[in-house]
């Protein structure tokens, strides 16, 4: 036992190291995060060209070229939060950024297995690989809709890396048929992780105070003119 923990614990040094040392090189480009981060989108757009272009012919080898270029795309997911907190370029925006290009990275992939579904004319995991696209996009958006209203739900364990885990694995061993029971197990986990987290959002918001109505702010170039009234009349704040 103990012998496994030092190799691991190994292990995970070197490609800590390994990894630090991508990011050194980035940050001494100065390359924005920002740019990494639409890399990686390019990257799995090309990883599900692949699994589109697979057929009954050539699909084990299109399956594992295509998860070999979703691990490359990882190394940017991985590395372009590290890029902007090392070179001081962490924003607002870049967050905001990150997390719609990582839901379009996300629909890519599945959109790439219903093509390559549909032009087998297998109906039924093209309506599964189509209802897998979803839940996953309603986990992140039933954490971000919580958050906005409760600060932090975390709950649930069908988060982004495990998917991207997941289709890795069914890519590399679909010789064996393993994509079909991992869009399953997507399904399944990720329905019950939008589940949980409205669960979890309910319980913390039943004994809340309605939140009132809100306007969008109104944006002008220039500051709009104000009749002399006005300036004493009161306002209603603006969220």
């Amino acid at each position: 036992m103990s012998s496994h923990k030092t190799w691991t614990s190994a292990f995970g040094r070197a490609c800590g190291v390994l990894l630090q040392a991508i990011v050194n090189g980035l940050a001494l480009t100065r390359i924005s995060p920002n740019v990494l981060t639409f890399v990686g989108l390019i990257i799995n757009t090309a990883a599900a060209i692949l699994f589109g272009y697979a057929n009954e012919h050539n699909y084990v080898r299109m399956f594992v070229y295509a998860a070999l270029v979703i691990i490359g795309a990882g190394i940017f997911d991985m590395v372009d939060g590290r890029v902007a907190r090392q070179t001081d370029q962490v924003t607002i925006f870049g967050a905001f950024f990150d997390s719609v290009i990582d839901r379009y990275s996300d629909v890519v992939l599945f959109f790439g297995l219903l093509v390559f579904y549909a032009r087998g004319n297998r109906f039924f995991y093209v309506v599964l690989a189509a209802f897998v696209m979803v839940t996953s996009l309603m986990v992140s958006y039933t954490r971000a809709r919580a958050e906005a209203l409760i600060g932090q739900c975390k709950v649930g364990f069908m988060e982004r890396p495990e998917r991207i885990v997941l289709i890795i694995l069914g890519a590399l061993f679909n010789r064996w048929g393993a994509m079909a029971p991992v869009l399953w197990i997507l399904a399944v986990l990720s329905t019950l992780t939008v589940i949980h987290r409205i669960s979890y959002t309910y319980k913390m918001t039943k004994h809340l105070a309605p939140v009132p109505d809100t306007r969008p702010l109104a944006y002008r170039s220039q500051p709009a003119e104000v009749s002399p009234e006005l300036h004493s009349a009161p306002t209603a704040p603006r969220a």
